[in-house]
Formats: C-alpha cells, sequence, structure tokens
C-alpha cells in the first residue's frame, strides 16, 4: 500500500473498531488531518482520535523535534504539542495479507510520551515498534516492545 492508502485504511478500520465498541464515530476523512482523525462519543464520554497506520512494524513520532534534543526533549515537546487528553490508535499492517485484520493498540498521548522515553533502557528513541530487539550499540540485549495493556478491546476504548 502507499502512505496515504495505509492512513485511510487505518482511520477506517479504527473507525470501525470504536463503533464496535458502542460510540458514535465522526470521521475527517484524508490522511494528515490537523489535530485528531476521529472523534467517537458515547454518552459521557468523547474521545478525539488520532490513527497512526504502519506497514513496516513501527511508528515514528518525535524524529522531527529530535535536532539539538534528548530524546526525552524531544518526546516532552511532542506531547506539550499533542496534549494530554489525545488519544493515539496505532494500527500494523505488516505481515497482514488482505482480508486479515491489522492489531490495533491505543494509548494516551501521555502514555506514548513515556513509553517513547522508556526505550533503549531509558535512554529514549523518536520511534517505538511493537517488538524490537536491540543488538549492538548501548541498547544491545533490550527489548521493547508496545505494552499489553495498549491491545484494542472494549475495555481499553472505554478506560484510556
Amino acid at each position: 500500500m502507499t502512505s496515504y492508502q495505509v492512513a485511510v485504511a487505518a482511520e477506517s478500520f479504527v473507525a470501525s473498531l470504536l463503533s464496535q465498541a458502542g460510540y458514535d464515530v465522526s470521521v475527517q476523512y484524508g490522511a494528515n488531518q490537523p489535530g485528531y482523525d476521529l472523534v467517537a462519543v458515547k454518552p459521557g464520554r468523547v474521545l478525539q482520535v488520532s490513527v497512526k497506520g504502519s506497514q513496516d512494524g513501527g511508528w515514528v513520532l518525535t524524529a522531527g523535534r529530535k535536532e539539538g534534543k534528548t530524546y526525552h526533549e524531544a518526546a516532552d515537546g511532542w506531547l506539550v504539542k499533542h496534549g494530554l487528553d489525545l488519544v493515539f490508535a496505532f494500527v500494523q499492517f505488516n505481515g497482514v495479507k488482505i482480508g486479515e485484520m491489522p492489531r490495533a493498540y491505543l494509548a494516551r498521548a501521555s502514555e506514548v510520551a513515556e513509553h517513547l522515553k522508556s526505550k533503549k533502557g531509558g535512554t529514549g528513541d523518536t520511534r517505538f515498534a511493537e517488538m524490537q530487539v536491540w543488538k549492538s550499540g548501548m541498547a544491545k540485549g533490550i527489548t521493547d516492545k508496545i505494552p499489553d495493556a495498549w491491545k484494542i478491546s472494549k475495555a481499553r476504548i472505554d478506560t484510556v
């Protein structure tokens, strides 16, 4: 898929999951909309959701904020831009054949920033993957992975 097709497929998939969980979903179609891609609403609850699709196993989030800064400073700057209340949905198409379901994860921006800072044994990084085993450098032997709690489910959607 092209990056545009990945973005559209990811947004559609997350909209479907939110609907399955009992939310009314408004969609801003087209990749790279400002702020968020979806609004999910049910009585007493409103979620603004930014959807990030990938077909290579990971997501780069803070690279544009890294120059001249530590990984932690880049993550903190990213969090200031997005705010504490924005919810991120990460959809992974790597290894997923047509007709199969991609893997999906849900986290608050604050959780994402903390995860980025925890990478490489606490040194941090601009990118995270579903699973990454560091084979060289200062992180050699460390395994980083998306927290199991982020796996999308009705309970996760209702409590994120």
